[in-house]
């Protein structure tokens, strides 16, 4: 039974109650890239995390339902394009094409849909409608806000106070001294239209969608009014994560989320890393030198709940470990005695049972490849253990001896490329 963290209770919990069927699909949405600027190893931290996590409920036999978006109509991409990279349509296809090649690379699961903000307007128009006729938003002069009084649990998941809550948005981009606004903290579902901007037609006149009420719509268009599972940086438990839930719970009545999964922040050189502080380790750039199954190695050597910095020695400890895999994966087996990988499988299981206790369960890997290497040298049978090696690393996405990635991979991957014309 998979047990995970829950933030509102602050507990380990049982992820479903009915953790005995299998043929309920676990439904999964996690918070997509903004398309200006990618992959840096703080994405990777996170859609990585969530890769693990959704390959361990396939390895255990649940199905899954996994829903990622693009956030491709946004202030920072429009920006870019004021800026001179482009049109906004051009800098978010090429950069999104970008990031695909990288999960790729790193041999990331793909979602099942990958929808992008600006296919699902007129459902975000919709849901905001339903929120000023529930009472909760408001419309001035052709702008559409939340009002956050309405909502009491407001901010409950962040742990915030009120004041805090207003300086954490004010510096991810909310407008305290906006005119049109009942209360600072309220927050725009639909932004009037500016000069140059990109716009839609609206009840409310032209116009774009708010960032939040993108996601709280491409998640519950895809996977229903709960979700079991939301994902995404930790960076976006305050203002997005809790707009998205005062967003979805007065209309439904029912809890938006089981269990949100946060990615903690990963620091390079003293600092959060950042696009604004430049001090970006790339992606990219790691893969010129070490092979995806080092990288995946260092990323799940970090639990995910814990803030860590880039540390060269630990990726240069994780190479040696992904060949030392990959060898135990390949050597020859003699046909003594069979080496039995029980236990080994059991404590795997518990350790990513444990809130996905990846590092303890790498530690895991590690020594059962110490055991083959030890077994086949003695002339023992190692086959079904080299098996259990694969099965248990591919919860991980470590291709160790196969020539590239997965065929699932790179095919789905490739059918949600399609959608980004990029040059």
């Amino acid at each position: 039974m998979v047990r995970l963290y829950n933030p509102i209770s602050r507990r380990l919990e049982p992820l479903r109650e009915d953790h005995e069927d299998t043929d309920i699909p676990v439904t999964i949405y996690v918070c997509g890239i903004t398309p200006y600027d990618t992959t840096h190893l703080g994405h990777a931290f996170t859609y990585t995390t969530a890769d693990v996590l959704i390959r361990y409920l396939e390895f255990t036999g649940r199905k899954v339902i996994y829903v990622q978006n693009v956030t491709d109509i946004d202030d920072d991409i429009l920006r870019k394009a004021e800026e001179g990279n482009g049109s906004w349509q051009e800098i978010g296809d090429r950069w999104t094409a970008h990031f695909i090649e990288d999960m790729i690379a790193l041999n990331v699961r793909p979602p099942e849909h990958y929808p992008r903000a600006t296919e699902v307007i007129p459902e975000i128009i919709e849901m905001v409608q339903q929120l000023i006729e529930r009472g909760v938003a408001y419309v001035n002069n052709g702008s559409v806000y939340f009002h956050v009084d309405s909502f009491e649990p407001f901010g409950e998941l962040s742990g915030l106070d009120r004041e805090k809550m207003l300086t954490t948005a004010n510096e991810r981009g909310n407008r305290p001294d906006d005119p049109n606004k009942r209360d600072p903290l309220d927050f725009v579902l639909w932004q009037a239209a500016a000069p140059g901007e990109p716009t839609w037609e609206s009840p409310w006149g032209p116009g774009r969608p708010g960032w939040h009420i993108e996601c709280s719509t491409m998640s519950t268009k895809f996977l229903g009014e709960t979700i079991d599972i939301h994902g995404g940086g930790g960076d976006l438990i305050f203002p997005h994560h809790c707009c998205e839930i005062a967003q979805i719970e007065p209309l439904t009545g029912k809890p938006f989320v089981r269990f949100w999964v946060h990615a903690a922040m990963v620091r390079h050189e003293g600092d959060k890393m950042s696009k604004s502080l430049g001090n970006l380790v790339w992606a990219r750039e790691l893969l010129e030198t070490y092979t995806s199954d080092a990288i995946r190695l260092y990323l799940a050597a970090h639990h995910y709940q814990i803030e860590w910095s880039h540390d060269a020695g630990l990726l240069e400890w994780a190479a040696i470990l992904a060949g030392r895999l990959a060898k135990a994966a390949e050597i020859d087996s003699d046909s003594g005695m069979r080496l039995d990988t029980e236990d080994w499988m059991v404590r795997f299981c518990e350790a990513m049972e444990t809130n996905l206790d990846t590092p303890r369960a790498i530690g895991i890997l590690d020594d059962l490849a110490v055991h083959i290497l030890v077994s086949a040298a003695a002339g023992a049978d190692v086959r079904s253990a080299q098996a259990d090696l694969k099965r248990m690393g591919s919860v991980f996405g470590l291709l160790m001896n196969a020539p590239g990635p997965e065929f699932r991979v790179n095919h789905l991957w490739k059918e949600h490329l399609k959608k980004f014309h990029h040059g």
